[in-house]
């Protein structure tokens, strides 16, 4: 009897442990932070992502709900909100009080709308200047766990959310949080599962692109003024991948290049 008890026991275990062996892929992660913009008034950023280093030139643009205020200052000039500007402020539980060297800033929103409601802001990556200006989507490397943000607000309450587009071109929306808080605070949230991030078919990773944040005022609060400031956008990702016999065909940077350089010397196809 305990003969065939172990017998069972023993079939049990090797058969999990082909399952796992045939899933390990699944349960394999490494987890890299990665800053995809620190807000310190640069256009140029770049990043490794574990497998290629990125880079891409963009700024910040803003857009906002009907009702935003517009009024002609002393000059006679035409003043528009929301305004934003890169301003030398950081969160000193991230930098300390000292920067040592490093010029640090961070991006300050002033915002105002003639009613209370729910109004909203947008703020967004761009490229270009102007009105040439185009609205630019940040790839965001590996399969994203974590968004991350510092937030300085004046304790009004409101909230924000995070829009990425996946590779089907669905636009989710994330809540990022509450923002009635008093001075900085770390904001993160993660990305839910039901919004894809690879597919069966090579290449199997997919990865999303970051749309924008927006703020969002609540009914009851005051809107004549005010102001927010951003700080280190980031995220926590899985960049793993299995790597396999001519893998990397499946990677689309290197079949450009493959294709490219075969272009370059002369087609042999008919």
């Amino acid at each position: 009897m305990k003969h065939s008890i172990n017998k069972a026991v023993c079939f049990v275990i090797l058969v999990l442990f082909a399952v796992l062996s045939a899933y390990s892929d699944d349960y394999t992660v490494d987890l890299t932070s990665i800053v995809l913009e620190s807000f310190n008034g640069d256009t140029t950023h770049d990043w490794n992502d574990g497998r290629h280093q990125r880079n891409f030139e963009f700024s910040w643009g803003l857009a906002a709900s009907r009702f935003a205020t517009k009024i002609t200052d002393e000059d006679g000039n035409e003043v528009s909100y929301p305004r934003s500007m890169f301003i030398e402020t950081w969160p000193v539980a991230l930098f300390g009080n000292n920067r040592q060297g490093r010029e640090l800033k961070s991006l300050g929103i002033n915002g105002r709308f003639d009613r209370r409601g729910y109004n909203w802001i947008d703020v967004y990556p761009v490229q270009g200047e102007g009105d040439d200006a185009k609205p630019f989507e940040i790839p965001m490397p590996g399969r994203i766990r974590y968004i991350d943000l510092w937030v300085w607000s004046g304790n009004f309450n409101y909230y924000m959310e995070a829009y990425v587009r996946d590779y089907h071109g669905v636009v989710h929306k994330i809540m990022l949080g509450h923002i009635n808080h008093v001075g900085w605070k770390n904001l993160r949230t993660n990305i839910p599962n039901h919004i894809p991030q690879s597919k069966r078919l090579l290449p199997a990773h997919a990865e999303l692109q970051f749309v924008k944040f927006r703020i969002w005022t609540q009914p009851t609060e005051s809107v004549s003024n005010f102001y927010v400031y951003l700080k280190q956008f980031k995220v926590l990702s899985d960049t793993f991948e299995t790597f396999f016999d001519g893998e990397e065909l499946a990677d689309p940077d290197r079949i450009t290049e493959l294709w490219a350089d075969n272009e370059d010397s002369g087609s042999t196809g008919r």
